[in-house]
């Protein structure tokens, strides 16, 4: 079994995307605070062995390190929309060719 690297900025992470050029990029949707809220990110870069892995969180009406929107249903539940995520990590690596994978853990 590989190791995990946490990775603390975005940019870090950017460059090892740019750098590795895999194939794949994972990631994951988690409950913030109050539980209903699904406002907290993990992007997980797997290379070789190791997976890299950035955790973002929300802040107002964002993620604090990414931007990405947290948007508000008819209920006032908080949520990150999939495509928001797809959208900015296309944009940002510059790869059309990257396969984007949701992970929703059960």
């Amino acid at each position: 079994m590989g190791k995990s690297v946490r990775v603390k900025t975005w940019e870090e992470l950017k460059k090892l995307a740019i750098e590795k050029k895999p194939k794949n990029i994972v990631f994951i949707v988690a409950q913030g605070i109050p539980a209903r809220n699904l406002t907290g990110l993990k992007i997980i870069l797997p290379v070789e062995g190791t997976q890299y892995i950035f955790v973002d969180c929300e802040k107002g009406n964002r993620l604090r390190k990414t931007g990405i929107p947290i948007r508000s249903d008819k209920k006032g539940n908080l949520f990150i929309e999939d495509d928001d995520v797809k959208s900015f990590l296309r944009t940002q690596l510059q790869r059309e060719d990257l396969q984007i994978f949701s992970y929703w853990p059960i």
